[in-house]
């Protein structure tokens, strides 16, 4: 779940709180580029295209979701969702430093990708690892890990916590962080007995 669900809990939370530093950013951008203040409606629109952008990213990782569940397995297909969850950490967490809000809008449609790839990934594989009998509570976990990641964005959000103006762009790359736990851990993780037996014809393996 911390692969899995988790980021899409995260992506959703995290993005409310630095709103208004990211918004200043666009407009001292602007004004460093173009030499004038741009209007409110272009800070809107900017905005804008950072909160909704994130959906078009989700749907373009969720088409091919099920050719790579196919194509590299349940676990391998899990680990390749943290390529464009590292990429997405670190186009917005470089943004401020290069100077270029464009980063940020490209970072959050590439997390997109990552949530919509995770959220078809995760499903399928607690659900064809898990036990019989606990099938119906494993697959809970991954609305657990949704709301695991919604109050984790919402605390690191806080102006105690990374919801400071110098420490946004750490915030947004806060996905970073599950992505490497996923990286360090899954490969341990069996694979799915499903795929091994439907897919691989390894029946040895799937036993």
């Amino acid at each position: 779940g911390i692969g899995g669900t988790f980021h899409y809990g995260l992506q959703v939370s995290i993005i409310n709180s630095p709103a208004e530093y990211i918004k200043s950013f666009i407009h001292e951008t602007w004004l460093k580029r173009y030499g004038s203040s741009p209007s409110e409606e272009i800070i809107t629109l900017m905005w804008s295209f950072i909160v909704s952008i994130y959906s078009i990213g989700g749907l373009l990782g969720s088409m091919p979701a099920g050719y790579f569940l196919v194509r590299f397995g349940r676990k391998k297909a899990m680990l390749l969702t943290n390529i464009p969850a590292l990429l997405s950490s670190a186009l917005m967490g470089l943004s401020r430093l290069c100077g270029s809000f464009e980063m940020i809008i490209i970072g959050r449609m590439v997390s997109g990708v990552t949530a919509g790839l995770a959220l078809s990934i995760h499903n399928l594989y607690i659900g064809e690892c898990a036990p019989q009998k606990l099938r119906g509570a494993i697959a809970i976990t991954a609305s657990t890990a949704i709301a695991m990641g919604k109050f984790v964005g919402f605390a690191l959000g806080l102006r105690e916590a990374l919801g400071v103006d110098t420490l946004w762009p750490v915030l947004m790359a806060a996905n970073a962080l599950p992505a490497l736990v996923q990286l360090l851990t899954l490969p341990f993780f069996p694979d799915s007995p499903r795929y091994l037996l439907i897919d691989k014809k390894d029946k040895e393996g799937c036993i």
